[in-house]
Protein backbone atom coordinates (compact mmCIF):
# COMPACT_ATOMS: atom_id res chain seq x y z
CA UNK A 1 0.00 0.00 0.00
CA UNK A 2 1.40 3.50 -1.22
CA UNK A 3 1.79 6.42 1.50
CA UNK A 4 -1.04 8.35 -0.40
CA UNK A 5 -3.14 5.16 0.44
CA UNK A 6 -2.37 5.10 3.92
CA UNK A 7 -3.05 8.69 4.13
CA UNK A 8 -6.27 9.01 2.37
CA UNK A 9 -7.37 5.30 3.89
CA UNK A 10 -6.59 7.03 7.44
CA UNK A 11 -8.80 10.28 6.78
CA UNK A 12 -11.39 8.63 5.50
CA UNK A 13 -11.95 6.94 8.62
CA UNK A 14 -11.69 9.26 10.57
CA UNK A 15 -13.80 11.24 7.98
CA UNK A 16 -16.83 9.29 8.33
CA UNK A 17 -16.40 8.85 12.34
CA UNK A 18 -16.34 12.77 11.89
CA UNK A 19 -19.89 12.92 10.01
CA UNK A 20 -21.27 10.24 12.45
CA UNK A 21 -20.60 12.54 15.46
CA UNK A 22 -21.78 16.16 13.97
CA UNK A 23 -24.80 14.69 12.91
CA UNK A 24 -25.64 12.98 16.22
CA UNK A 25 -23.72 15.71 18.41
CA UNK A 26 -26.42 18.62 16.67
CA UNK A 27 -29.03 16.60 17.14
CA UNK A 28 -28.63 16.00 21.14
CA UNK A 29 -27.74 19.86 21.18
CA UNK A 30 -31.01 20.66 19.79
CA UNK A 31 -33.07 17.74 21.85
CA UNK A 32 -31.18 18.43 25.20
CA UNK A 33 -30.92 22.53 24.74
CA UNK A 34 -27.17 22.02 25.53
CA UNK A 35 -25.30 25.04 23.96
CA UNK A 36 -22.20 23.70 24.80
CA UNK A 37 -23.02 20.57 22.85
CA UNK A 38 -23.75 22.64 19.42
CA UNK A 39 -20.35 24.16 19.91
CA UNK A 40 -19.20 20.37 20.01
CA UNK A 41 -20.58 19.36 17.20
CA UNK A 42 -19.57 22.64 15.66
CA UNK A 43 -15.83 21.82 15.94
CA UNK A 44 -16.43 18.36 14.41
CA UNK A 45 -17.71 19.79 11.94
CA UNK A 46 -13.91 21.90 11.49
CA UNK A 47 -12.38 18.67 12.24
CA UNK A 48 -14.69 17.35 8.53
CA UNK A 49 -13.66 20.18 7.22
CA UNK A 50 -10.06 19.80 8.01
CA UNK A 51 -10.20 16.10 6.94
CA UNK A 52 -11.18 17.49 3.29
CA UNK A 53 -8.34 19.94 3.04
CA UNK A 54 -6.01 16.65 4.50
CA UNK A 55 -7.33 14.77 0.78
CA UNK A 56 -6.69 17.90 -1.02
CA UNK A 57 -3.40 18.81 -0.28
CA UNK A 58 -1.61 15.31 0.11
CA UNK A 59 -2.95 14.47 -3.41
CA UNK A 60 -0.82 17.71 -4.19
CA UNK A 61 2.04 16.98 -2.33
CA UNK A 62 2.27 13.35 -3.97
CA UNK A 63 3.15 14.24 -7.32
CA UNK A 64 6.75 14.31 -8.28
CA UNK A 65 9.13 16.78 -9.28
CA UNK A 66 8.60 18.94 -12.34
CA UNK A 67 9.90 22.45 -14.24
CA UNK A 68 8.04 24.09 -12.00
CA UNK A 69 8.98 22.04 -8.31
CA UNK A 70 12.35 20.88 -8.73
CA UNK A 71 12.22 19.72 -5.50
CA UNK A 72 9.16 17.66 -5.84
CA UNK A 73 5.58 19.18 -4.32
CA UNK A 74 6.16 17.95 -0.41
CA UNK A 75 5.52 21.38 1.02
CA UNK A 76 2.07 21.26 0.30
CA UNK A 77 1.65 18.98 3.26
CA UNK A 78 3.63 21.04 5.24
CA UNK A 79 1.05 23.62 4.13
CA UNK A 80 -1.72 21.47 5.12
CA UNK A 81 -0.25 21.21 8.71
CA UNK A 82 -0.06 25.18 8.56
CA UNK A 83 -3.84 25.61 7.80
CA UNK A 84 -5.24 23.12 10.08
CA UNK A 85 -3.16 24.84 12.64
CA UNK A 86 -4.84 28.01 11.86
CA UNK A 87 -8.49 26.34 12.12
CA UNK A 88 -7.28 24.84 15.49
CA UNK A 89 -6.56 28.03 16.84
CA UNK A 90 -9.81 29.56 15.54
CA UNK A 91 -11.93 26.61 16.97
CA UNK A 92 -9.93 26.79 20.61
CA UNK A 93 -10.36 30.85 20.52
CA UNK A 94 -14.55 30.67 19.49
CA UNK A 95 -14.47 28.04 22.39
CA UNK A 96 -12.91 30.41 24.81
CA UNK A 97 -14.91 33.67 23.63
CA UNK A 98 -18.48 31.60 23.73
CA UNK A 99 -17.22 30.39 27.36
CA UNK A 100 -15.92 33.57 28.32
CA UNK A 101 -19.29 35.36 27.06
CA UNK A 102 -21.67 32.70 29.34
CA UNK A 103 -19.25 33.40 32.09
CA UNK A 104 -20.30 36.86 32.22
CA UNK A 105 -23.91 36.61 31.36
CA UNK A 106 -23.82 34.42 34.51
CA UNK A 107 -22.05 36.86 36.65
CA UNK A 108 -25.24 39.31 35.55
CA UNK A 109 -27.26 37.15 36.98
CA UNK A 110 -28.57 35.68 34.13
CA UNK A 111 -29.43 31.92 34.56
CA UNK A 112 -27.49 29.67 32.14
CA UNK A 113 -29.90 27.08 30.41
CA UNK A 114 -29.91 23.41 32.19
CA UNK A 115 -28.79 20.68 29.82
CA UNK A 116 -31.04 17.39 28.72
CA UNK A 117 -29.26 13.68 29.82
CA UNK A 118 -29.01 13.28 25.80
CA UNK A 119 -26.39 15.83 25.65
CA UNK A 120 -24.62 14.10 28.06
CA UNK A 121 -24.48 10.82 26.48
CA UNK A 122 -23.60 12.43 23.23
CA UNK A 123 -20.27 13.88 25.01
CA UNK A 124 -19.46 10.69 26.72
CA UNK A 125 -19.54 9.30 23.22
CA UNK A 126 -17.90 11.75 21.51
CA UNK A 127 -14.79 11.33 23.66
CA UNK A 128 -14.52 7.90 23.39
CA UNK A 129 -14.16 7.57 19.26
CA UNK A 130 -12.73 10.62 19.27
CA UNK A 131 -9.59 9.26 21.30
CA UNK A 132 -10.05 6.06 19.43
CA UNK A 133 -9.18 8.06 16.11
CA UNK A 134 -6.90 10.49 17.20
CA UNK A 135 -4.53 7.22 18.92
CA UNK A 136 -5.61 5.47 15.35
CA UNK A 137 -5.12 9.02 12.99
CA UNK A 138 -1.80 9.48 15.20
CA UNK A 139 -0.02 6.32 14.90
CA UNK A 140 -0.35 5.81 11.27
CA UNK A 141 0.95 9.64 11.00
CA UNK A 142 4.19 8.58 12.52
CA UNK A 143 4.57 5.45 10.96
CA UNK A 144 3.94 7.00 7.46
CA UNK A 145 5.95 10.35 8.38
CA UNK A 146 2.96 12.80 7.46
CA UNK A 147 2.68 15.60 9.22
CA UNK A 148 -0.20 16.61 8.01
CA UNK A 149 -2.10 13.03 8.97
CA UNK A 150 -0.57 13.80 12.60
CA UNK A 151 -2.04 17.17 13.03
CA UNK A 152 -5.10 16.11 11.31
CA UNK A 153 -4.95 13.47 14.84
CA UNK A 154 -4.48 16.13 17.12
CA UNK A 155 -7.77 17.82 15.31
CA UNK A 156 -9.15 14.57 16.89
CA UNK A 157 -7.81 14.61 20.26
CA UNK A 158 -9.19 18.49 20.30
CA UNK A 159 -12.52 17.33 19.80
CA UNK A 160 -12.15 14.75 22.21
CA UNK A 161 -10.93 17.30 25.10
CA UNK A 162 -13.99 19.44 24.02
CA UNK A 163 -15.88 16.80 24.67
CA UNK A 164 -14.70 16.12 28.32
CA UNK A 165 -15.32 20.31 28.84
CA UNK A 166 -19.06 19.54 27.59
CA UNK A 167 -19.30 16.41 29.81
CA UNK A 168 -18.38 17.39 32.81
CA UNK A 169 -20.57 21.03 32.33
CA UNK A 170 -23.47 19.63 31.63
CA UNK A 171 -22.63 16.47 34.14
CA UNK A 172 -22.37 18.97 36.70
CA UNK A 173 -25.22 20.84 35.87
CA UNK A 174 -27.58 17.73 35.95
CA UNK A 175 -26.57 16.10 39.20
CA UNK A 176 -25.76 19.67 40.82
CA UNK A 177 -28.52 21.82 39.65
CA UNK A 178 -29.00 25.17 38.01
CA UNK A 179 -26.53 26.85 40.00
CA UNK A 180 -23.60 25.14 39.00
CA UNK A 181 -24.42 25.28 35.03
CA UNK A 182 -21.30 27.87 35.19
CA UNK A 183 -19.47 24.09 35.46
CA UNK A 184 -20.10 24.45 30.95
CA UNK A 185 -18.28 27.57 30.35
CA UNK A 186 -15.60 27.26 32.31
CA UNK A 187 -14.72 24.02 31.74
CA UNK A 188 -15.22 25.25 28.05
CA UNK A 189 -12.52 27.82 28.95
CA UNK A 190 -9.85 25.71 30.28
CA UNK A 191 -10.17 23.32 26.94
CA UNK A 192 -9.97 25.88 24.57
CA UNK A 193 -6.93 27.58 26.47
CA UNK A 194 -5.45 23.88 26.39
CA UNK A 195 -5.84 23.68 22.26
CA UNK A 196 -4.40 27.33 21.59
CA UNK A 197 -0.87 25.58 22.92
CA UNK A 198 -1.71 22.60 20.83
CA UNK A 199 -2.44 24.47 17.60
CA UNK A 200 0.28 27.21 17.80
CA UNK A 201 3.00 24.48 17.88
CA UNK A 202 1.69 23.00 14.98
CA UNK A 203 1.49 26.50 13.59
CA UNK A 204 5.12 27.29 14.48
CA UNK A 205 6.55 23.71 13.27
CA UNK A 206 5.07 24.39 9.85
CA UNK A 207 6.20 28.00 9.38
CA UNK A 208 9.89 27.33 10.36
CA UNK A 209 9.85 24.19 7.60
CA UNK A 210 8.27 27.03 4.82
CA UNK A 211 10.66 29.27 5.95
CA UNK A 212 13.49 26.78 5.20
CA UNK A 213 14.64 26.46 8.81
CA UNK A 214 17.40 23.95 9.19
CA UNK A 215 17.61 20.57 10.43
CA UNK A 216 17.74 19.55 14.30
CA UNK A 217 21.13 19.77 15.16
CA UNK A 218 21.46 16.21 16.39
CA UNK A 219 20.00 15.69 12.54
CA UNK A 220 22.98 17.35 11.11
CA UNK A 221 25.65 16.02 13.13
CA UNK A 222 24.45 12.32 12.35
CA UNK A 223 24.80 13.58 8.71
CA UNK A 224 28.46 14.33 9.28
CA UNK A 225 29.16 11.53 11.21
CA UNK A 226 27.90 9.22 8.41
CA UNK A 227 30.22 11.07 5.90
CA UNK A 228 32.91 10.67 8.24
CA UNK A 229 32.56 7.40 8.33
CA UNK A 230 34.43 7.18 5.12
CA UNK A 231 38.27 7.43 5.49
CA UNK A 232 39.37 9.21 2.48
CA UNK A 233 36.86 11.81 2.82
CA UNK A 234 37.71 15.11 5.57
CA UNK A 235 36.53 18.43 6.31
CA UNK A 236 32.75 18.11 5.38
CA UNK A 237 31.58 21.91 5.32
CA UNK A 238 28.74 24.09 4.19
CA UNK A 239 26.38 21.76 5.22
CA UNK A 240 22.59 22.81 4.66
CA UNK A 241 19.45 21.19 5.39
CA UNK A 242 15.80 21.79 4.84
CA UNK A 243 12.80 19.47 5.37
CA UNK A 244 10.51 19.50 2.21
CA UNK A 245 7.08 17.54 3.41
CA UNK A 246 8.19 14.25 5.16
CA UNK A 247 11.43 13.99 2.93
CA UNK A 248 14.47 16.05 3.64
CA UNK A 249 17.45 17.86 1.55
CA UNK A 250 21.07 17.86 2.05
CA UNK A 251 23.54 20.09 0.22
CA UNK A 252 27.35 19.74 1.68
CA UNK A 253 30.96 20.08 0.49
CA UNK A 254 33.45 17.77 1.47
CA UNK A 255 36.96 16.75 0.18
CA UNK A 256 39.35 14.04 -1.09
CA UNK A 257 42.84 13.61 -1.65
CA UNK A 258 43.61 15.64 -5.16
CA UNK A 259 45.90 12.91 -6.87
CA UNK A 260 42.42 10.27 -7.42
CA UNK A 261 41.14 9.85 -10.30
CA UNK A 262 37.46 11.56 -11.27
CA UNK A 263 35.65 8.61 -11.37
CA UNK A 264 37.04 7.60 -7.82
CA UNK A 265 35.61 11.05 -6.32
CA UNK A 266 32.21 10.35 -8.01
CA UNK A 267 31.89 6.85 -7.10
CA UNK A 268 32.84 7.87 -3.36
CA UNK A 269 30.45 10.65 -3.61
CA UNK A 270 27.66 8.29 -5.18
CA UNK A 271 28.22 5.86 -2.09
CA UNK A 272 27.88 8.54 0.47
CA UNK A 273 24.91 9.70 -1.06
CA UNK A 274 23.56 5.86 -1.14
CA UNK A 275 24.66 5.80 3.11
CA UNK A 276 22.57 9.11 2.92
CA UNK A 277 19.70 7.89 2.22
CA UNK A 278 19.12 4.48 3.46
CA UNK A 279 19.53 6.27 6.56
CA UNK A 280 17.08 9.32 5.86
CA UNK A 281 14.70 7.13 3.31
CA UNK A 282 14.85 7.06 -0.59
CA UNK A 283 13.37 9.83 -1.83
CA UNK A 284 16.12 12.00 0.36
CA UNK A 285 17.48 15.22 -1.98
CA UNK A 286 21.15 14.95 -1.73
CA UNK A 287 23.65 17.22 -3.81
CA UNK A 288 27.85 16.67 -2.60
CA UNK A 289 29.91 19.35 -3.64
CA UNK A 290 33.95 17.73 -4.27
CA UNK A 291 37.21 19.44 -3.48
CA UNK A 292 40.50 18.56 -3.50
CA UNK A 293 42.43 18.44 0.16
CA UNK A 294 44.30 21.91 0.50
Amino acid sequence: MSRETDIYKVTLVGSIGNVVLLTFKFIAGILGNSAAMIADAVHSLSDFITDIVVILFVNISTKPQDESHSYGHGKYETFATFIIGLMLIAAATGIIVSGTLKCVSWLNGEQLESPGVIALWAALLSIIIKEILYRYTAYHGKRIESQAVVANAWHHRSDALTSIGAAIGIGGAILLGEKWTILDPIASIIVGAMLVKVSVDLVKSSVLELTECTLPQETEKEIIDIILSFPDVCEPHNLKTRRIGNKIAIEIHIRMDSNVTLKTAHDRATTIEHKLKERFGDDTHVTIHMEPKK
